[in-house]
């Protein structure tokens, strides 16, 4: 990997970790929103869900955050961004009568999901 890789990589990391770090805190302050994109099919209550992907988002930004432990997070980040495409899901359905700027929204944030995994894997290949 070149030294404009390496750059990008860690750029990304950093990027990420505060992402995930505000998303994480979000899931704590404000988990109303969060509970409500939580699939019907999952068992247990969705507030359980809502904490609990709060927690992998600040454990994965943690693992991100450090360059020793920079390529699991990559890889935990990936995991974690691919598993929480069911609740973007159940948004874009959601919302599917609500004003276009919504159905925008809820529908944006499913290419939005692909491209994050994308980031996290180049993290986790550039170790």
């Amino acid at each position: 990997m070149t030294t404009s890789e390496q750059t990008t990589a860690r750029r990304t990391a950093y990027a990420l970790t505060a992402l995930l770090t505000g998303m994480g805190v979000l899931h704590f302050v404000k988990p109303e929103p969060f509970d409500a994109l939580i699939p019907k099919a999952l068992p247990g209550s969705p507030r359980s869900w809502t904490y609990g992907s709060g927690v992998a988002e600040l454990g994965a930004a943690a693992l991100l955050a450090l360059p020793r432990t920079r390529r699991i997070g990559g890889r935990a980040a990936s995991l974690l961004f691919l598993g929480v495409y069911p609740g973007n899901l159940q948004m874009a359905w959601d919302w599917r009568h609500e004003p276009w700027t919504k159905q925008l929204i809820s529908l944006g944030r499913l290419p939005l999901q692909a491209d994050l995994v994308r980031r996290a894997e180049l993290v986790h290949r550039a170790g």
